[in-house]
This record gives structure tokens, C-alpha cells and sequence, in this order.
């Protein structure tokens, strides 16, 4: 299901969306067999690895903390590269894929829209990601920029690799702390994305009342994007 506020569009109503980005994990790829094959390399049932990373993101903690808490002293760099040695290295592949990502994409493209990719991810994710062949026009991964989110630096690289105002941007993630509130921040439009453990766990009324939709999935984007630039759009939806 997708949808938008009964009460019509939001006061970035009067700003046409020209460039639509997207996060990585969790909106693009699904992250859940990722964690499943880090449980199973420390040795975790997949079921608590994953009941544990849900209470550490309801009381404000993070992934790393997760992997800190089955292993103390836990060093992301050395067990990637133990991995790679033991031959199930860590990342993402065409089987990751949300069903839907493919179809939206390819659907705001064939609106003339520039769209883009952009998330934190490690150098690796850069390789990985352009190998699932998706339609876009841009792809940023953090640890090559050198700048993540929340920094307003992020959101500000992709306005400027799509070459419009940030008022003209719309960026859709996941999460209401990395995506929703620095995107409104910086002036974007901001599209919620209700999937994956921080989509469901993250609560904030005041910030999702100023997104200018909230999704259950990808299906519908590009037809809300096409009503929402469209010119016979009432008026009456512009404040």
C-alpha cells in the first residue's frame, strides 16, 4: 500500500519534484539476509541476532552496537576481511533486491526525472550495487563521497550531481533520523519508506506530518510523483 495525507499535499506543494534519490539498505536491497549471514558467522541464531538489533534500535542504539554486544571488541574492517578469506564476504547481490525497485526506478525515469542513488555504504557497496542493473542516473555511496548522512554535506552532493535546488529534490529512505529529518532539513522533499527494522521501529509524528509521502512500498511512487507535478493538480493543494 501507498499513500498520501488525507489533507492533501504539504507546504513544499508549490516545488516541483525534478530528481528523486534513493537510500541503499533497506529501501533498494534487502538487508535482511545480510544480517542472517553475520548472525551465522558469530555464531548467533538468526531469530535473536535479529530480536536484538530491534531493541537496540528502540532505545537509540545502532548495527554496530549490535555486533559489539555478541562480541566484544568487534572490528568491522577484520571480520569483512575474515570473511572475504573464508569465502562468504560481506555485501549485497541480485538476490537482495526489493521486487519493487527495479519498476520504480525505470517508472520516474520514463518521467524525464533524474534519479539517483545515494546511501552510506562501505567502498565495496559501490561495485556491488552498479552489478544489479538498475535504471538511474547517479550513484553515491558515502565512503567514496567521504561525507554520510545526517550531514546536510550528503544531502547537498545530491542536489548538486542532479543539478537543481534542494527544493526541487525528493529523497526516500528508510529512516527517520538518516533520511526524513536532514532531507526536510536541507529543504528536500522527503518520501518514509515503512520497511525494514528502522522503518517499523522509528517514531516521529512532527516529521512524518511534513513528508511528502509515506510509503509502504515503492509500487506506487511513481504515479504520486506524476500527480503531484502535474499541472491540473487543484490549487487548492498549494498553500
Amino acid at each position: 500500500m501507498t499513500e498520501t495525507f488525507p489533507d492533501g499535499f504539504p507546504a513544499t506543494a508549490n516545488r516541483p519534484i525534478q530528481a528523486v534519490f534513493f537510500d541503499i539498505g533497506e529501501t533498494l536491497v534487502n538487508e535482511g539476509e545480510i544480517y542472517g549471514r553475520w548472525a551465522d558467522w558469530l555464531g548467533v541464531p538468526r531469530h535473536t541476532f535479529l530480536t536484538k538489533l530491534g531493541a537496540l534500535l528502540a532505545t537509540g542504539g545502532t548495527h554496530l552496537d549490535l555486533f559489539e554486544y555478541f562480541k566484544p571488541g568487534f572490528d568491522l574492517a577484520e571480520e569483512e576481511a575474515k570473511r572475504a578469506a573464508a569465502g562468504v564476504p560481506n555485501g549485497f547481490g541480485p538476490a537482495d533486491l526489493y521486487p519493487d525497485a527495479h519498476d520504480c526506478l525505470a517508472g520516474l525515469r520514463g518521467q524525464g526525472l533524474f534519479v539517483g542513488v545515494a546511501g552510506n555504504q562501505p567502498v565495496g557497496a559501490e561495485a556491488q550495487f552498479a552489478a544489479l542493473g538498475l535504471p538511474y542516473d547517479v550513484l553515491g555511496i558515502s565512503d567514496v563521497w567521504g561525507v554520510e548522512k545526517p550531514s546536510p554535506e550528503f544531502f547537498e552532493r545530491c542536489a548538486q550531481l542532479a543539478d537543481v535546488l534542494p527544493d526541487h529534490v525528493l529523497y526516500v529512505g528508510d529512516r527517520i533520523d538518516n533520511d526524513l529529518r536532514p532531507a526536510l532539513r536541507f529543504g528536500m522533499h522527503a518520501a518514509f519508506l515503512r520497511r525494514g527494522p528502522w522503518g517499523h521501529i522509528q517514531e516521529d509524528p512532527g516529521a512524518l506530518a511534513e513528508a511528502t509521502f509515506v510509503l509502504d512500498d515503492l509500487t506506487g511512487l511513481p504515479d504520486l510523483v506524476a500527480a503531484y507535478n502535474s499541472p491540473d493538480r487543484p490549487l487548492g493543494d498549494i498553500p
